[in-house]
């Protein structure tokens, strides 16, 4: 029997998504193999309930002590969305504790976060992107730059963050200003991107077996002028097709895409790419090298479509670790 800890919360607007996440793997967990432990984590407060009561995490070696009993982790599962938990922070913290997790590692972690710097890389590969400007708090002319380079309309989002917290659809220059400033509030940097007309697909890939596998292609069509916080956690305000209903060349195309991005990148667990497709062109959006898992999530919907319940995805998962 292995015991294993299930981080969640962290410390960004996705904490309230990823406890959710955390308590959909504790509940699916396969309870002849693992021991759960759901740990919350926010700020410098890691702590294991039990019923009523807290027990804290020492973070000498990640253990944990309830009465007499000390217990060490076999393996972390990784549902923080949002920093520490997909930003590398804890993935380094772990490496050096010698403690394997489900996610990718430190340097694929913190590259992926940055919405900017991961564009500019897997430009490198070939893969097509919007055309963007990266910006910082405080830098002067930030209107400006953006009229410089971009065409409206343009999203601007924060360029480490995500569930679409802080994010903006801006079609008239006078707005910009604003959703700088929105976005500005989430993150000390941000990044503005051209908007590009198409249908929103997104692929999950899992390494099981020692084979990378591509779940279905998904279509994300919202309600909402773009797939926004609001689309994404309310009931009925965005619909998902799984698979996509695409011809097959197209998924096919999709699925080779985010493979060979999954392996350039060296990724690890489950990830799933996001794109625009125009009709002609794939255009990467981002990576989710930890995406939400909750029951009304993308990737279960995938793996189910993939022939996997939610613990048989929660089961690979650790295998591939233990």
């Amino acid at each position: 029997m292995y015991n294993i800890a299930i981080v969640a919360g962290g410390n960004s607007g996705e904490y309230e998504i990823s406890m959710k996440s955390g308590k959909q793997v504790e509940l699916h967990m396969d309870l002849k193999k693992f021991r759960p432990f759901l740990i919350e984590i926010r700020g410098t407060k890691w702590n294991y309930r039990l019923e009523s009561k807290s027990f804290f995490i020492d973070k000498n070696d990640f253990s944990l002590t309830i009465g007499k009993k000390k217990i060490r982790f076999d393996a972390v599962f990784n549902a923080i969305h949002g920093t520490p938990g997909e930003d590398g922070k804890l993935q380094g913290y772990f490496d050096m504790l010698g403690i394997p997790y489900t996610s990718c590692g430190l340097t694929t972690s913190a590259l992926s976060f940055n919405k900017s710097f991961c564009k500019d890389v897997v430009a490198g590969y070939g893969t097509d992107v919007a055309r963007s400007v990266h910006l910082y708090k405080g830098d002067p002319g930030a209107e400006a730059e953006v009229a410089r380079h971009l065409r409206l309309p343009v999203f601007v989002k924060p360029n480490c963050g995500g569930s679409s917290v802080g994010m903006s659809k801006v079609n008239l220059k006078k707005d910009l200003k604003t959703a700088l400033a929105v976005a500005f509030k989430e993150d000390d940097e941000i990044i503005v991107e051209e908007f590009i007309k198409g249908r929103e697909l997104t692929c999950g890939v899992i390494r099981s077996k020692g084979k990378t596998i591509a779940f279905p292609v998904t279509e994300i069509i919202s309600k909402k002028e773009f797939f926004d916080y609001e689309a994404k956690y309310q009931p009925g305000m965005a619909e998902e097709v799984v698979p996509a209903e695409v011809p097959a060349k197209v998924a096919e195309k999709c699925r080779e895409i985010s493979v060979n991005l999954f392996r350039k990148l060296n990724c690890k667990g489950i990830v799933r790419f996001d794109y625009i497709f125009t009709g002609k062109k794939f255009y990467f959006l981002e990576v989710n090298t930890v995406p939400g898992i909750t029951s009304a999530s993308i990737v279960p919907k995938m793996a189910n479509a993939f022939g996997w319940t939610y613990s048989d995805l929660i089961t690979n998962l650790l295998n591939e670790i233990i």
